[in-house]
């Protein structure tokens, strides 16, 4: 608010929303009564009692499901605070574990376990990080709305889990590696974002191509070949079969799957905009675009993170005037 809107203004970003539907007392009723995506059969009912044709009508029903959606500005706040923090936490994270010995060495996280000190600097990382995620759990049923939902609820239960789970169970140190870890690449799909709704299209998809290349080597590399490897292998050899071996490490495997989910979002997203010359439309995002041709205005020819009047999220995600929105 005091902020984030501020910049976005001076950026040139309106808070205006998208194109509003024509009013329709018939269709409105039809729209908050019945359904809001009417099936073949009701579409040609409805053509029939108003003489509209059956793609007007079509074309009605999604301008007025993006008529409730986020406005560009309203984004543009939410990922600016995101990037905040997201880009805060990582650098306190990496001066605070560049000087821990179990940052060098993987094994000193099960050294004398589970007699290991917490000091304050420890506790306060740990802490930020869970009521973080505890605010991302409570937000994303009033933040925008984007296709991943589901998605998101179960990455921020695994989360708060391990992190309440490991704190309980004093494995704080491989904890603070894999909150690390995660906060490597969060804060430049955040900038990616910001620059696409600044439409900075260039650097838009810089910061995005970035964030595949750190996503993917982070989560489908150092992720396995790290951490899970200290806590599957290191772990048992180290201190045995602790009795919550299971469920903790079932924990950080959903992760994984999560993780593999969304690289293959963005490599074929990369791919795409390798073919097309920039990135293309976010998988995640919610907008509803025009498949007519008198639908499309020169701004729906913008690329991978242009705005769009969808409030979705994606993509902790992923308004007007393009085809992307948030990740």
């Amino acid at each position: 608010r005091f902020i984030a809107k501020p910049c976005a203004i001076n950026l040139g970003i309106q808070d205006s929303g998208p194109h509003r539907a024509q009013p329709n007392a018939i269709l409105e009723k039809v729209f908050t009564s019945i359904t809001k995506s009417p099936d073949g059969k009701r579409l040609e009912g409805l053509s029939k009692q108003l003489d509209w044709d059956v793609r007007k009508i079509q074309r009605w029903f999604r301008h007025r499901r993006n008529q409730d959606k986020p406005t560009t500005l309203t984004k543009f706040c939410e990922s600016m605070w995101r990037f905040t923090f997201y880009l805060s936490i990582f650098f306190y994270g990496i001066r605070f574990l560049w000087t821990a010995p179990w940052f060098w060495d993987t094994r000193q996280c099960w050294y004398n376990y589970p007699f290991q000190p917490l000091t304050s600097r420890l506790y306060y990382y740990y802490i930020l990080e869970l009521a973080f995620y505890w605010s991302l759990m409570f937000s994303q049923f009033t933040d925008i709305k984007r296709k991943d939902f589901l998605i998101m609820f179960v990455h921020h239960l695994a989360t708060i889990g391990l992190i309440t789970f490991s704190y309980m169970n004093n494995m704080v140190r491989v904890g603070t590696l894999v909150l690390c870890l995660h906060d490597a690449s969060d804060f430049l799909l955040e900038a990616a974002k910001l620059a696409n709704y600044a439409k900075y299209q260039r650097l838009c998809d810089a910061f995005f191509m970035l964030f595949g290349v750190v996503f993917i080597v982070t989560r489908l590399g150092i992720y396995p070949f790290w951490i899970l490897n200290t806590t599957l292998f290191e772990s048992w050899e180290l201190i045995g079969p602790y009795p919550s071996w299971w469920l903790f490490n079932g924990l950080l495997v959903t992760l994984q799957i999560l993780h593999i989910i969304w690289s293959y979002l963005i490599i074929r997203t990369a791919y795409k905009a390798l073919v097309r010359g920039k990135v293309s439309k976010d998988d995640r995002s919610d907008v509803e675009s025009s498949s007519e041709e008198e639908d499309v205005t020169p701004n729906s020819t913008k690329g991978f993170f242009s705005t769009s009047s969808n409030g979705s999220n994606r993509i902790n995600g992923h308004v007007t005037g393009g085809q992307w929105t948030e990740e």
